[in-house]
């Protein structure tokens, strides 16, 4: 037995990487799994992975509302009731704070934010006494770094959204966590021109022979699933609006 046997799950930003991982994991510990992300056949592949059961492939932009209701209603319609929403789409682009393009900055606020905050929306009404959300946030949400604005902006803002959902929805018995990752080896890693950030001298010389990362690798997608897991499972009855750090110790050095 699973330990997510019998519950129904939503996961965004599916498609890859960290959300890919946990909609695998949440299929092999037994539960029923919605895929949302833009691209169906990256979802369609997710899902090739996956063991069998009643999931569900939604090709959906997180970012637009009415999309989202669709999936909603996919889900009600389908299930009947939602267990767990893990908020996990996601995306990295660079955009200097005060000359770029308005849209372009705002691109990781409408993603992240904002599509947690239509997910959460349209998803609740289903969720029974007793279900979970997990939101996937990352270290940005205390750290910085040049280009990053927008970035850190929406998940400092994230991290905050949790601690206010924990206590608005604590009656309803829904309990509200995020995980909050740091460097993880996933398609997100690969920046402009194909080149992989954890792979270069700057990561080496910085993370791996440096003192910051003192467990010298980047993260598993695998290890991030693992907490998704543990927030969603039965084990994690009395934790709420609390960000678990996943970053093999880079933020506590210096």
């Amino acid at each position: 037995m699973g330990t997510l046997d019998g519950k129904n799950a939503v996961i965004t930003g599916a498609g890859s990487g960290i959300g890919r991982s946990i909609a695998v994991r949440f299929a092999r510990e037994g539960a029923s799994v919605g895929l949302l992300g833009r691209r169906k056949e990256m979802l369609e592949e997710t899902r090739s992975a996956m063991p069998e059961g009643d999931h569900l492939v939604i090709p959906t932009d997180v970012t637009v509302a009415a999309q989202v209701a669709n999936a909603r209603d996919l889900i009600r319609d389908r299930w009947g009731a939602l267990h767990v929403l893990v908020n996990n789409a996601g995306v990295s682009a660079a955009a200097h704070p005060i000359t770029s393009e308005l849209a372009d900055w705002m691109l990781p606020i409408d993603t992240m934010l904002m599509g947690a905050v239509h997910c959460t929306r349209a998803f609740v009404p289903l969720m029974p006494f007793g279900s979970r959300i997990v939101v996937v946030t990352s270290i940005h949400r205390e750290r910085v770094e040049k280009g990053a604005s927008a970035y850190a902006t929406a998940k400092g803002a994230l991290t905050q959204y949790v601690r206010a959902l924990a206590v608005e929805l604590a009656d309803q018995g829904i309990l509200v966590n995020a995980v909050a990752p740091g460097f993880v080896d996933t398609p997100m890693s690969v920046k402009a021109g194909g080149k992989n950030e954890l792979a270069g001298e700057w990561f080496r010389t910085n993370y791996v022979e440096g003192h910051h990362l003192p467990l010298r690798r980047a993260g598993r997608p695998d290890e991030i699933a693992g907490a998704v897991v543990f927030l969603a499972g039965p084990y994690a009855t009395y934790i709420t609006g609390e960000t678990i750090t996943i970053d093999g110790g880079l933020t506590i050095t210096f």
